[in-house]
């Protein structure tokens, strides 16, 4: 049943136009700037105008802010400024309504963030948008690293390999249609690290990806194990910050590089490693606009908001989304590889605390623990103790009994036999950037 619907998977983002969007990615590889620049000008315009016409959301606000037809003809990119920001809250409560264009594309289907700090968004894909995003993934990540998608790989992602917190494994399941093993983020241990490497080699796997900390905790366990694994062709890492240290250990375990990238289900921005060491950001995948506090754009070397406007999805445009994530813009904006990308230094803020559990596994994924209670507007997970567990709750109505039990009976599916209670609360404390962490461990390894 998984290769089932591995095939449907691997047909849906790689047929189609897949092929012919995989060329034009590497045709606008080494743009100028000056190109990239036309580029986002040409497809933004396109973008409002399908928007002012089709969307009602946009129809409505450009209305208000005056933004007639005429003038998105003549819109350029500094123009931008001029849109009101889209929040996290205003695409919760218009996502699947008054956001989505009433021009109907083939293969339309709604995907859900991580929700990993509150009521995951809806994010609607047709068949053309994943195969734009698939072959912007394939030439802008997967081929900097030297590989393809054919080469078979190692996956630790959010999906629930095993049902419950407690089993006996095994703890992967085998993907052939993809040549992928899909491993689960919820059980990497030292009593089941030889199971995960038995899949690396029954499966001959080439290279891993996924969660940045989910692929650390695995290569730390096998080389604390002392075992041996096959050599790698590459590390992809994403979602969470990869540190020099977790570098350091991929290259002992697996005797490979690392690479890391950045994009999120909302494909409104893409951020990968290049052959030579850089973040590069894709300019076709959308405009980031990297912010101070006043909105203006800060200066390389400094620390700004991402707002993104994705520029391949025309069938829920995200135009000025706030995103969430801190940025920092690099000083030097040249790089060995010959590319005209912006470049960036980090993503600032993608570490959270590491949950450890009764039987000495670690974790920092809590994907989908509030999917589905839409009243969840912030959310909270604390470790007290190994079996201890408090969890904070910023509601837009209070949860009902039900609701709250789903929610114990989630965590306990992850962690087995623990103790959960749950707060409503007015707000969760900021850091100084004014996030907040989606997961605080008062237990230490």
């Amino acid at each position: 049943m998984i290769s089932a619907y591995g095939w449907y998977w691997k047909k849906r983002r790689f047929g189609g136009i897949y092929r012919v969007e995989l060329e034009k990615f590497k045709a606008r590889e080494f743009y100028t700037n000056d190109e990239f620049i036309h580029y986002q000008k040409n497809e933004l315009r396109k973008l409002l105008l399908h928007a002012y016409q089709t969307v009602p959301y946009y129809t409505s606000l450009f209305d208000q802010i005056g933004l007639t037809q005429a003038k998105i003809e003549n819109f350029e990119l500094s123009d931008l400024k001029s849109i009101p920001y889209l929040s996290k809250n205003d695409l919760r409560l218009n996502g699947t309504s008054a956001l989505i264009s009433s021009n109907v594309s083939k293969g339309r289907a709604f995907y859900a963030s991580s929700g990993s700090t509150g009521t995951p968004v809806q994010i609607v894909y047709t068949h053309d948008l994943h195969q734009k995003m698939t072959a912007a993934m394939e030439n802008r990540v997967r081929n900097w690293a030297g590989i393809t998608f054919k080469d078979a790989r190692g996956m630790i992602g959010g999906r629930r390999v095993v049902p419950d917190g407690e089993s006996k494994g095994p703890f992967y399941r085998y993907n052939m249609f993809e040549h992928q093993v899909y491993y689960s983020a919820y059980h990497i241990g030292n009593k089941t690290i030889q199971d995960y490497v038995h899949a690396m080699k029954k499966y001959n796997v080439k290279w891993m990806t996924g969660y940045t900390m989910s692929n650390y905790f695995l290569a730390r366990f096998i080389e604390e194990a002392g075992i041996s694994v096959p050599t790698m062709n590459a590390v992809i890492t994403s979602s969470e910050k990869l540190t020099d240290e977790m570098r350091a250990t991929f290259q002992r375990v697996y005797g490979c590089r690392t690479y890391d990238s950045y994009s999120g289900v909302e494909a409104c921005g893409l951020i990968s490693e290049c052959e030579k060491g850089s973040l590069h950001i894709s300019p076709e995948i959308g405009i980031i606009e990297l912010l101070d506090e006043e909105g203006n754009p800060v200066l390389p070397g400094e620390v700004g908001e991402a707002v993104c406007t994705g520029l391949l999805n025309f069938d829920q445009p995200l135009i000025r989304y706030q995103i969430g994530d801190r940025i920092r813009l690099s000083l030097h904006q040249h790089c060995e590889c010959g590319r005209n990308m912006p470049i960036v230094d980090e993503i600032v803020g993608r570490t959270e605390d590491v949950v450890i559990g009764q039987d000495g596994r670690e974790m920092v994924r809590f994907h989908g623990i509030f999917i589905g209670i839409p009243s969840i507007i912030e959310g909270q997970i604390i470790q007290h103790t190994l079996s201890s567990f408090e969890i904070k709750l910023v509601v837009a109505t209070s949860l009902s009994k039900e609701e709250n039990e789903l929610i114990v009976t989630r965590m306990k599916s992850q962690l087995g036999n623990i103790e959960v209670t749950i707060h409503e609360v007015d707000s969760i404390p900021r850091t100084a950037n004014g996030k907040f962490k989606a997961v605080i461990s008062n237990v230490k390894r």
